[in-house]
């Protein structure tokens, strides 16, 4: 049985339950294969003998003073090549996203600095493979999830 599709907007609003982390405003981004979170003092450590990292997250665009830090378990290292043509080696994570209230599932996203850029996530098409569909016209469809009730 085939799943329904979801229809979000080119940009939608993204909730981490179980990173501890407000919402964040992603761009929809189809000319993404792998979805990338911002990142910054990332930082490697060994836990229960496996490699996590420490990373802070800027959450609010244009907002540089307000800061969050999450801890996760790496689950790969990879070389990703940006818009830019720039090959980068990034960590790979894996945790929980939830769009407006009741489309959750787990991703995988690797880990940038993207302070210069307009949003701190992009949600690449892997993570939208037999899930969603894109309305290229349209803007936070799904609305903000309601982090209170969701806790």
């Amino acid at each position: 049985m085939q799943q329904e599709l979801t229809t979000v907007g080119w940009r939608e609003w993204i909730y981490f339950p179980d990173l501890g982390l407000p919402c964040i405003k992603a761009k929809v981004d189809t000319g993404a294969r792998t979805s990338c979170l911002h990142a910054f003092s990332v930082e490697p450590f060994t836990k229960e003998e496996k490699l996590w990292v420490r990373f802070g997250i800027h959450p609010n665009q244009d907002d540089t003073d307000t800061e969050v830090f999450c801890e996760a378990e790496v689950i790969d290292e990879r070389i990703v090549t940006d818009s830019g043509g720039h090959k980068e080696k990034r960590y790979v994570i894996s945790t929980d996203i939830l769009l407006g209230n009741n489309q959750r599932w787990s991703i995988e996203f690797t880990l940038t600095n993207r302070d210069t850029m307009k949003f701190r996530m992009l949600l690449g098409r892997t993570a939208m493979e037999q899930r969603i569909i894109v309305k290229p016209d349209a803007s936070f469809i799904l609305g903000k999830p309601e982090q209170e009730k969701l806790k």
